[in-house]
């Protein structure tokens, strides 16, 4: 009996271990933990107001203080019209000039920005530049909210879109190789390492962003 109860206690820590815990990323009321690269405060066009990060204008993109290898980030966000933004991960800088570059969760307006006019993996929830989601994904327009989720577990990439997963990679496999041989990351030695800081990308157009969440994975 003792050796049961010593058994179940074991398995329930080691559960535990493995699911780990969600922290907030935002605290609602500060840019506690985050910077931007090199350490330096966020510029004005970052703000905090009502619970949310609110960009507009000049602002330098925003990493956390930690680095993530292995995780599941959700966040909630919305867009002025014409607009376009995206949530990085594994930021590292990278190559002489020491920039700043991960693997690119797009946020933009589908239906009104160029960049998202031209379609395949520049539109919303692509992993950018590489591969694109599906297209039935649940999309909300600008100005409405959307409800975003990466999952990352080893080599294997997952976007989420409003309760539906849009787009994955595997970054071992040769598929992965060929599309970022042919991405504007193909002469990025270093590009997407398996670990790294989360950015919040400054393209100075308007955007919202509330309860951004973190939870490491074994």
């Amino acid at each position: 009996m003792k050796l049961s109860l010593l058994f179940v206690l074991t398995v329930s820590i080691v559960a535990s271990a493995q699911t780990g815990e969600w922290v907030s990323l935002f605290d609602g009321k500060s840019f506690a933990g985050w910077s931007q690269p090199g350490g330096k405060a966020p510029e004005a066009g970052w703000m905090v107001e009502d619970g949310m990060i609110h960009l507009k204008g000049k602002g330098g993109n925003l990493i956390t203080e930690k680095q993530y290898g292995t995780f599941e980030l959700e966040w909630e966000w919305k867009l002025a019209e014409g607009a376009n933004n995206g949530v990085k991960y594994w930021v590292v800088p990278i190559g002489e000039k020491k920039e700043y570059l991960g693997i690119e969760y797009q946020m933009i307006d589908d239906k009104r920005h160029q960049d998202a006019l031209r379609g395949g993996s520049h539109t919303t929830a692509c992993i950018y530049d590489i591969k694109e989601a599906v297209a039935d994904k649940p999309v909300k327009p600008a100005g409405e909210w959307n409800v975003s989720k990466i999952v990352v577990k080893g080599t294997k990439l997952e976007h989420w879109l409003n309760g539906m997963k849009v787009a994955e990679a595997d970054t071992a496999s040769q598929e992965w190789k060929d599309l970022v041989a042919k991405s504007k990351f193909k002469s990025k030695p270093g590009f997407a390492p398996g670990k790294g800081h989360i950015m919040l990308t400054d393209h100075q157009d308007e955007t919202w962003y509330r309860s951004i969440r973190i939870k490491e994975l074994q």
